[in-house]
């Protein structure tokens, strides 16, 4: 029997019970559109943590106290205290590091901030004067604080434009005096609208010089990470070895295993994200696939039943000669047909609602979120939803091959 023969019986198998037919397809479906849906919003939310990584610029190199952490991190690790200002001193010689444009420590504090009868609460980050070319951020009212300011612990502060609007609204805020931690800081500049910047909401923070942090809001002497940028990318390398031998000396320390610092750049923090949301969402997938298995049980189960409904048809058909291996072909490729049919029907329901749910949480998180099409997923559930059709049909397209034409064709 032609091969396109047997398709066209199939299909004229399917087509006489549609709405059967398209309850039997519906765990295909399923399957196949959560694994688009998964893939895609795994891929853009990929796309948008490596955007903002790669923020910083390739040629940033992150500095972190404690251990390099090769598994989950201990409690003492998280609040070491190994960086500090003679580290920062020894840094910016060139005779130790050569090949760096700055070197910006960064102190984290979360803080109650208030002006007349207004309170929010936010983050405080303080730093050098740099950070403005770091981060490529520029107060669009006022300005920022200087090197000046940072040698004499200059009680002033920058605010993001969030923090400026839940204090000021829509009054000029430079000039005016804020109370931080009841330490009064005087707003010297606000920043534009700018979102996420790499690891920072500067719409959501205050920036104040990190000598002034230390003195009057922390109480501490150290840092919670030191952002050094090399001059070129060929010398990245160069300069983290020349990094590390300094520290290393700095902290009095022989074995770079016993290291209470580590390193990094953005090279490997881009890898290292890569990897979390490739796993994340590949078991994410997996989870989803579950339904395909689902799916094929419930073609199997209809197909049997579909064999046990047309027994007088296989009997007939056997009658006038059909082989054993055409009756096998004809209600394989039906299962097949079916859940190739479920893989497109999926694949295309799956598009959509990525893309629905792309446009939301680009609109609620008001950042870039892309929709992106996971080609490679959408051919996968092709593949596997036919692989399914072929491997849950051999049961049923056997028991019909199998059908003695006589028998056959005494059922009632």
């Amino acid at each position: 029997m032609k091969f396109s023969y047997q398709l066209k019986t199939a299909y004229r198998g399917i087509s006489t019970n549609r709405s059967r037919s398209l309850l039997t397809i519906l765990g295909i479906v399923i399957g196949i559109a959560s694994i688009i849906i998964v893939m895609s919003v795994g891929q853009g939310a990929q796309d948008l943590i490596l955007s903002q990584v790669k923020g910083l610029g390739s040629q940033t190199i992150i500095i972190e106290p404690g251990k390099e952490t090769k598994g989950p991190s201990t409690f003492a690790e998280l609040f070491t205290d190994s960086l500090k200002e003679r580290d920062l001193e020894a840094l910016r010689k060139e005779s130790n590091v050569q090949g760096i444009t700055d070197v910006t420590p960064m102190v984290n504090q979360p803080a109650a901030i208030s002006f007349e009868n207004e309170t929010t609460r936010t983050n405080i980050l303080g730093t050098s004067e740099n950070i403005v070319e770091v981060l490529d951020i520029y107060p669009d009212r006022g300005e920022f604080f200087t090197e000046e300011d940072v040698k004499q612990k200059a009680r002033v502060a920058v605010l993001g434009s969030k923090v400026y609007e839940d204090l000021f609204g829509q009054s000029d805020a430079v000039g005016k005096t804020i109370r931080i931690k009841e330490q009064t800081f005087r707003v010297i500049g606000v920043f534009p609208k700018k979102g996420q910047v790499s690891f920072f909401n500067v719409d959501e923070m205050i920036i104040a010089p990190y000598t002034t942090s230390q003195q009057y809001l922390t109480g501490t002497n150290y840092f919670n990470s030191v952002i050094v940028r090399a001059d070129d990318n060929a010398v990245l390398d160069r300069v983290v070895s020349d990094i590390e031998k300094t520290l290393l000396e700095t902290h009095d320390i022989e074995d770079p295993e016993d290291a209470d610092f580590n390193i990094t750049t953005q090279a490997d923090t881009v890898e290292r994200v890569s990897v979390v949301t490739d796993v994340l969402t590949y078991l994410l997938a997996s989870v989803a696939a579950i339904s395909l298995v689902v799916g094929g049980i419930g073609i199997m189960n209809i197909m049997l039943v579909s064999v046990s409904e047309r027994t007088r048809e296989i009997g007939l058909r056997k009658a006038l000669g059909a082989t054993e291996s055409d009756i096998l072909n004809q209600f394989l490729y039906e299962s097949i047909i079916l859940t190739g049919f479920g893989g497109i029907i999926g694949i295309i329901i799956g598009t959509i609602i990525s893309f629905g749910a792309s446009f939301v949480l680009s609109q609620v998180l008001a950042v870039d979120w892309t929709f992106t099409f996971p080609v490679s997923a959408a051919l996968i559930g092709i593949s596997v939803s036919a692989f399914v059709g072929l491997v849950f049909g051999i049961y049923p397209a056997r028991s019909a091959a199998r059908k003695s034409p006589m028998e056959a064709l005494r059922y009632e």
